[in-house]
């Protein structure tokens, strides 16, 4: 075991249906393919990660739950914090995901949704009742703690689609993060937002960095700058027209044209300023330009629910597996190699601007 500090890569908007976990699970598979050992922290109560990855329907007993009292889950792992114990926090068991060599996940939990009100508690209050002072900095205790158990490289943390306090204290404790987005209305309504809601967590972080009670406290509150990475664009038709490369359909192209707007004149002008933008040569040198999207990502179609019956990745999915034959099966194949390349560059791309953090 090393000493080095994982980094954390959050996955965080709040609209839902932008394919944030598909995209964590994805890119956090590539890079353990890239020979980096990856945890993957599941922190939406909705517990989609743990149940794809780990094969769990929900409709058994919850198998992630401890038997002698050491940590199996996310609220398991925070429960002596939150219940205020006279112990220290245990790092969780980090479950190995199948067939994929140097990833792991941490698995979540429904409750961990009933620790957002002490958390927003906490994030106000914890300056003046001393009782709360641990709370704040213990998410990023934990996941810390439980990194160094497998010697992570990256944290990859798949959020709730949410504006609550456990979001704005995963995503402020975070050494980076990406946007997923779809190309719609809703998606360019999101940027907007976030361009508002993401200074108001920065400078509240900022001031939460300089109270001694927090900075001195048994679980610190940790001094980061949450750098972005880009936003991945997902959900969307393909179509070749006049013989050229299959680009978005044209009801498509709309939204994409607006979500880049948007992002260049709103969103990133407001990252800039807060600080939460690395250099543009950065992004240029890594090969992902803040004028394109990190990722860009059509539909899966029938390929998803394969991919899921198996708990793996699209990119991954064997002929086999696909139980098709003939020119579906030959069209199948190819759509599995073209994302496997598409999701290789993002890796490669996160890998570098990393590297700059």
């Amino acid at each position: 075991m090393t000493n080095k500090a994982p980094i954390q890569i959050a996955f965080f908007n709040h609209k839902g249906g932008v394919a944030k976990t598909t995209s964590a699970f994805h890119i956090g598979w590539k890079l353990a393919e890239l020979g980096k050992k990856v945890l993957m922290v599941d922190c939406d109560p909705q517990c989609n990660l743990t149940g794809l990855v780990l094969t769990y329907s929900g409709q058994d007993e919850y198998r992630y739950a401890s038997e002698d009292g050491s940590p199996r889950n996310i609220l398991e792992g925070l429960t002596p914090v939150f219940d205020g114990r006279p112990v220290k926090m245990s790092a969780v068991r980090a479950e190995p995901v199948p067939d994929r060599e140097n990833l792991y996940i941490l698995p979540g939990h429904v409750g961990f949704a009933e620790l957002e009100s002490q958390l927003a508690i906490s994030h106000e209050l914890s300056s003046s009742l001393s009782i709360m002072r641990n709370l704040p900095g213990s998410i990023s205790w934990l996941f810390s703690l439980s990194a160094r158990e497998i010697d992570a490289d990256y944290i990859i943390v798949d959020m709730s689609p949410s504006l609550g306090a456990i979001n704005q204290n995963l995503l402020m404790t975070s050494d980076a993060f990406i946007i997923p987005v779809a190309p719609d209305f809703f998606s360019a309504m999101a940027l907007r937002s976030l361009s508002r809601v993401l200074p108001r967590w920065t400078a509240w972080s900022k001031q939460a960095s300089t109270m001694p009670v927090l900075s001195e406290a048994s679980y610190p509150w940790p001094s980061k700058t949450p750098r972005y990475l880009g936003a991945i664009v997902q959900n969307y038709r393909v179509r070749s027209r006049e013989g050229k490369p299959a680009a978005p359909t044209r009801a498509y192209d709309k939204w994409f044209d607006e979500l880049k707007q948007t992002k260049a004149e709103t969103l990133l002008p407001k990252l800039s300023e807060i600080g939460l933008l690395l250099g543009e040569d950065d992004y240029i040198s890594s090969g992902a330009s803040t004028s394109q999207f990190l990722l860009e990502v059509p539909d899966f179609n029938s390929l998803i629910a394969t991919a899921q019956d198996h708990s793996k990745p699209v990119f991954t999915l064997s002929k086999g597996e696909l139980e098709s034959s003939g020119v579906v099966l030959e069209t199948q194949m190819k759509n599995v190699k073209k994302f496997n390349k598409t999701y290789q560059l993002g890796a490669e791309k996160i890998s570098k601007l990393c590297g700059m953090l």
